[in-house]
């Protein structure tokens, strides 16, 4: 491995600002990762592991270790006739793995095509779109322990996989470095999730007559590029914000104020409200100030249309969420991770 002093972030993170490492290095193996354990680095300064950079919002310089996380790695595991088992390393693009199972025609992630980021990031917080989540097919995610260097797994019960959430963000958030993932992938009998957005419409708009693994992620990938900026074009982290869930009484009660307020049920008690509605009813979609904004097609994507500040970037999420909370008495809590 190779230290590099006072190395610019920019072309690893997705809403491309500059902030200065004061080290940075790429780590390609378990065995990388262990011998930095056993060096002590982690132990002797502020550390950051960074995937695709797709998920942060740089607010400065980072005075510490940045540690690119580069395990590479597609592995068949185990398959049968119905299913096939994936290890998968933790720096493989996410995106490049979609298209690596749909070109076989295996099932269950289709639905996740052009998500940015890496496998390794993908569990951390249960990426999710168009109806289906991660912990749909996680076997296991396997780990490296910061303080000791031992690999172990978690299994998918032990994830403690929520909206958005992990045990990896929650109470063992800074304990370990995921090395790998393990999915469960389908061979036939597909279960297609075709019910969310506009999947089905757009898969008879592209001519697409009947449900496959391809016609599903062909319908994903051309909904996210009419919607969603492409971050080597536009910086942006994606969703910026989670989709916040109220109490069934909360709802209805909105509802009467708001009746076009939309809603869907996350539980029986509980309805889940598209915080992109909430932040264009507060007026935000399309302002720009300077070189950053809120973008004009989704108002729950934050942008910097080059040379922005990731403290004014933050600032700008502060007042988005300060002026939801007080039209809509709703905190809206980021899914970026800032830094």
């Amino acid at each position: 491995m190779t230290f590099q002093q006072h190395v610019d972030l920019k072309p690893f993170n997705t809403f491309n600002l500059s902030a200065q490492a004061n080290q940075f290095v790429v780590a390609r193996s378990v065995s990388d990762i262990q011998q930095l354990i056993t060096d002590g680095v982690f132990k002797n300064q502020r550390t950051l592991v960074l995937g695709g950079g797709s998920n942060i919002l740089l607010t400065g310089s980072f005075d510490g270790l940045v540690i690119k996380l580069e395990i590479k790695g597609i592995t068949v595991v185990y398959e049968n006739e119905d299913e096939v088992i994936l290890k998968v390393g933790a720096g493989e693009n996410w995106h490049d793995l979609v298209m690596y199972c749909v070109s076989h025609d295996w099932g269950g992630i289709e639905n996740l095509s052009l998500i940015p980021g890496t496998a390794g990031a993908a569990p951390m917080q249960n990426i999710g779109a168009y109806g289906v989540e991660i912990k749909n097919v996680i076997e296991e995610v396997e780990v490296i322990h910061i303080d000791t260097g031992k690999v172990s797994s978690f299994e998918n019960a032990a994830c403690e996989f929520g909206y958005r959430e992990s045990i990896f963000k929650q109470k063992e958030k800074g304990k370990y470095i995921i090395s790998s993932i393990t999915l469960r992938l389908t061979k036939k009998n597909h279960r297609y999730a075709m019910e969310y957005g506009a999947i089905s419409d757009t898969m008879k708009q592209l001519g697409i007559d009947k449900p496959s693994v391809k016609g599903i992620s062909d319908a994903v990938i051309h909904i996210r590029k009419s919607k969603l900026p492409d971050p080597a074009k536009i910086g942006n982290a994606g969703s910026f914000f989670k989709n916040p869930s109220v109490s069934n009484e909360e709802y209805t009660l909105l509802q009467q104020v708001y009746p076009t307020i939309p809603g869907f049920s996350s539980d029986s008690n509980h309805t889940k409200i598209p915080a992109a509605w909430l932040i264009e009813q507060c007026g935000w979609k399309g302002k720009t100030f300077d070189s950053i904004g809120v973008h004009p097609l989704q108002a729950l994507v934050i942008v910097n249309y080059g040379g922005g500040d990731g403290r004014k970037i933050w600032q700008l999420a502060l007042d988005i969420q300060s002026s939801v909370k007080e039209k809509f008495n709703i905190m809206l809590q980021p899914e970026v991770n800032v830094i």
